[in-house]
């Protein structure tokens, strides 16, 4: 059996590796046009970059150009991820002994020496106290080799199988059955209304239907916060909905699953009649699933945050100019709720954050969500039944 030796900067490499894929959950990042250096990215970790660089730093210009790059790389992770502030634990494994680590903003730099197979540099155990005992110790050679690509060749199936059962296709349900009631409703209305509910419901016809109203909520009539979802003005309305939730709804009901789906239509359209009747004064009858609608674009943000590292480029070019764009044309028309969408849209996000989203959602920001949303339905009925 032959023997492959390994020189001490490679083992350290590999051990740091294994321990951050394996361990704390980082990902290897692809960065084209580098070379002998490792990008991790984790978006929960303490960093949410670490890079590990093996290349000879021996001047204080590589130093400062090392540092250019780091920056430059990062700034691109941001745009892809639509974050703000990326800290990145930058590792050097092979700098002259005679320059000094300068700590930038949002970059740390580290030192370890081929004989550190004992970490006691302060920034890292600070932020991974458990590195010393869970990095790989007793092994070199083909042995490190073998036990490192089994150990991240599990981690990734898990993640595969992991993403796979997330995006891959499903038997969709309450989308369909959610347009189904309201283009049923809608044909009740022309039920009793005739063909001239194709222009416009009256407004009686939908008050009896079960249209949002402050005044009919105040009354004790809050089944319409349910109801007014499910009708629509005029034939066009219904149309622009139907479409709308097609799209959304095929989408989210696959991400989310069908009832954290379910959960957070009808959560967000509440909110958004929450919202509508809070600052209408009485004056707006609300009928629509746009409030309902708007909280899966809410819904998917914050999902397109927990997978930014794959959909931070739809995110930021897709799903949130289409929010903009349609809320700055209800701010700019009449007869649009405005209210009812941002409502639905914030309701959407925070009731996703209490659902979770498999795999990627901790307790803690689950209960961070509960708190959110309680705070939220807690003010809208405040300013409704109490104000």
């Amino acid at each position: 059996m032959s023997t492959i030796l390994m020189d001490k900067k490679d083992e350290i490499i590999m051990k740091l590796v294994h321990y951050f894929i394996t361990e704390e959950n980082y990902n290897p990042i692809i960065v084209n046009g580098v070379k002998d250096e490792i990008w991790l990215e984790n978006s929960e970790g303490p960093y949410r970059i670490v890079r590990i660089n093996s290349n000879n730093i021996f001047n204080k210009e590589q130093l400062n150009y090392d540092t250019y790059k780091i920056k430059s790389i990062v700034k691109q992770i941001k745009k892809k991820t639509l974050s703000f502030n990326v800290d990145t634990l930058n590792i050097l494994l092979d700098v002259n002994e005679d320059l000094q680590l300068e700590e930038t903003k949002h970059i740390t730099p580290v030192l370890l020496q081929d004989n550190d197979l004992n970490i006691t540099n302060k920034g890292i155990l600070d932020a991974f106290p458990d590195i010393n005992d869970k990095l790989l110790k007793d092994t070199s050679g083909i042995e490190l080799i073998i036990n490192v690509t089994k150990d991240i060749n599990e981690k990734t199936e898990k993640d595969n199988k992991l993403y796979e059962s997330t995006f891959k296709p499903k038997k969709i349900i309450f989308t369909y059955l959610l347009a189904f009631l309201c283009i049923a409703m809608f044909i009740v209305t022309m039920a009793l209304d005739g063909l001239d509910a194709l222009n416009g419901v009256r407004t009686a016809t939908l008050l009896k239907l079960g249209a949002n109203n402050l005044l009919f909520l105040k009354a004790g009539e809050v089944w319409r916060l349910i109801t007014y979802m499910f009708l629509h003005g005029n034939a066009m309305h219904l149309l622009v909905n139907m479409i709308s939730l097609y799209i959304l709804g095929i989408q989210m009901e696959t991400f989310i699953g069908r009832y954290k789906f379910l959960i957070i239509y009808l959560v967000s359209g509440i909110c958004g009649g929450l919202l509508s009747a809070a600052l209408s004064k009485g004056l707006v009858v609300s009928v629509g699933a746009s409030g309902a609608i708007f909280g899966l674009a809410g819904a998917m943000v914050y999902f397109g945050l927990q997978y930014r590292t794959y959909l931070g480029t739809a995110l930021k070019q897709r799903v949130l100019p289409v929010i903009i764009a349609n809320l700055a044309i209800g701010f700019l028309s009449s007869g649009i709720d405005n209210a009812c969408h941002i409502g639905g849209l914030l309701g959407g996000f925070l009731i996703t954050m209490v659902v979770g989203i498999n795999g990627k959602s901790k307790k803690s920001e689950r209960i961070n969500g509960i708190i959110c949303l309680l705070i939220y339905l807690a003010v809208l009925s405040y300013l409704i039944f109490f104000r």
